[in-house]
């Protein structure tokens, strides 16, 4: 195939070099001449560097090369022209003419595609004469690394583009998605739920950031921490998206922004390229704090509430203590020196203490989320003793067999915990992408685990907590907060009374009046 990519930035030219090392001739073209030569030159050099790590063979590194053409100019004529990816600056304006004038000069069997991150592709396609050509190519940067590509198609895409597109896309290597032309797309939209969430709990003074991305990290088992990933993207591209998004759905409450970023943009707190974020970056960087040991006494006596034949949470918690040799306590209520740890689901310590008169003193929080990793957390109160607290947090890092003791890390109490709210919202942001049909539920866990790095892809991560379980946490929530973004979705609810899985997408009624031996 012979692609025109138009844009020799950085998205252009990790296209181009993706596209020319899968075997397509590739015309690169700009409109200044300068950013095609040096855009050629550094794919050349990645090629380069691809040999010398063992990658590609000299021979296939300079076929691939060999299949890169730069273009001096260009809207020159392209008979030979199957695909056009735009690649140019993400304005409208900018985008509409440069596909304009491409229209003009090359076959009209030619399919278009904008590389467009958060623009309509449908209101790019409008100003085409023939609409019918176009879809949305999003690449993510750097382009040969990231092995996930969204096709979108515009309201008017002809259907056989997207497949047409898929098949190209998965030829070259990379993985396809095909997901409604609605803002952030899939992949953008997706990870608004874990940024958004712990944005929130950072307002309510949960914990600080860097508290919430270890929880993020060894209870999640995410590769960064939300505060941590900011940092890197930078907060003014975070913030960006988070508002774009949720002003495109027209205010979602599951999708709300946070009052905190407006004011660190504005002071250039972006992250990693201004050296300072939620974090400090560079040679006069102060080093991370770290985390305060374990001081209180482990051997003070734990009365674990809820330990009931029914509360699975609070017997895996005691047997877990029990094994590591802690002083469990055994009787219907606690004595008065022992600490009280409150297994939570979506609620807080302090309803458990009005509920069931427990010493508000010595009761905590923890949570049963299984973690990915070592760590534990204690909930804390502001009627708890600090004493009571250490002690506590030390009972809770006892390890079995005298293995190294846990991590704890201690939050102020909330609905749910840490871990709880930002695995909620993930799932709940997700489950509402697949309530609207916006993206099959398949490609939605595909997109996430690709694209963003998660370890399991939203619906399935919800699925391995289970449907009913997940249910019962945001109905838990919502029901402790007050706060919309934590309503209960359909999709959720349904599945959870079907006994369905998050990941089926289940019966449509198209499913019901079409099948085998339909006419």
């Amino acid at each position: 195939m012979r692609i025109r990519i138009v844009g020799a930035g950085a998205m252009g030219r990790g296209i181009a070099q993706w596209a020319a090392t899968a075997g397509h001739t590739v015309e690169l073209c700009d409109a200044r001449t300068e950013a095609v030569t040096a855009a050629a030159d550094f794919v050349r050099d990645m090629l380069e560097r691809a040999v010398r790590k063992g990658r590609m063979s000299a021979e296939d590194a300079a076929a691939a090369g060999g299949r890169l053409v730069p273009l001096d100019d260009p809207w020159t004529a392209g008979p030979d022209v199957e695909l056009v990816v735009e690649a140019v600056r993400e304005d409208f304006g900018t985008k509409t003419e440069v596909l304009g004038r491409l229209e003009r000069v090359l076959p009209s069997t030619a399919v278009f595609a904008t590389n467009t991150s958060s623009l309509s592709v449908t209101r790019i396609a409008a100003a085409l004469k023939d609409p019918g050509r176009m879809a949305g190519l999003h690449f993510f940067n750097p382009v040969p690394l990231m092995r996930i590509v969204e096709i979108v198609p515009g309201a008017a895409t002809r259907p056989d583009i997207p497949p047409a597109l898929t098949a190209f896309v998965e030829g070259c290597g990379h993985r396809a998605v095909t997901v409604a032309d609605t803002p952030g797309f899939l992949i953008n939209h997706a990870g608004r739920g874990l940024v958004t969430e712990a944005l929130a709990l950072l307002e309510e003074t949960v914990a600080e950031p860097a508290e919430i991305d270890r929880i993020a990290r060894d209870v999640l088992g995410l590769r960064m921490g939300p505060f941590e990933l900011m940092d890197l993207t930078g907060l003014d591209v975070t913030a960006a998206v988070i508002d774009s998004i949720w002003e495109g759905f027209r205010y979602e409450d599951r999708l709300r922004p946070s009052f905190l970023t407006p004011n660190r943009v504005a002071a250039g707190l972006h992250g990693r390229k201004t050296g300072r974020g939620w974090f400090e970056y560079g040679p006069g960087a102060a080093a991370p704090v770290p985390e305060a040991p374990v001081t209180g006494d482990a051997d003070r006596p734990v009365f674990v509430h809820g330990a009931g034949p029914r509360d699975g949470d609070a017997v895996a918690l005691r047997e877990a203590l029990t094994d590591a040799g802690a002083v469990v306590e055994t009787g219907v209520e606690p004595s008065g020196g022992a600490v009280v740890l409150v297994p939570v689901w979506g609620t807080t310590v302090a309803s458990a203490v009005e509920a069931h008169g427990l010493p508000p003193e010595r009761a905590f929080g923890t949570d049963p989320l299984p973690p990915a990793g070592r760590r534990r957390v204690l909930a804390v109160t502001p009627a708890a003793d600090p004493q009571a607290a250490r002690d506590a947090r030390a009972v809770l890092a006892r390890a079995a067999d005298g293995g190294d003791p846990y991590p704890v890390s201690v939050v102020r109490d909330t609905a749910g915990s840490v871990a709880q709210r930002l695995l909620a919202s993930i799932v709940s942001v997700a489950s509402s992408i697949a309530e609207r049909s916006l993206a099959a539920p398949a490609d939605i866990d595909l997109a996430v685990t690709t694209g963003l790095g998660y370890p399991v892809g939203p619906l399935a991560w919800g699925d391995r907590v289970g449907a009913a379980r997940m249910l019962e946490l945001h109905r838990a929530l919502h029901r402790t907060t007050g706060d919309p973004r934590h309503r209960p979705g359909r999709w959720v609810t349904e599945r959870a009374q079907l006994g369905l899985a998050l990941t089926d997408p289940g019966t449509s009624p198209a499913d019901c009046v079409s099948g085998p031996g339909t006419a």
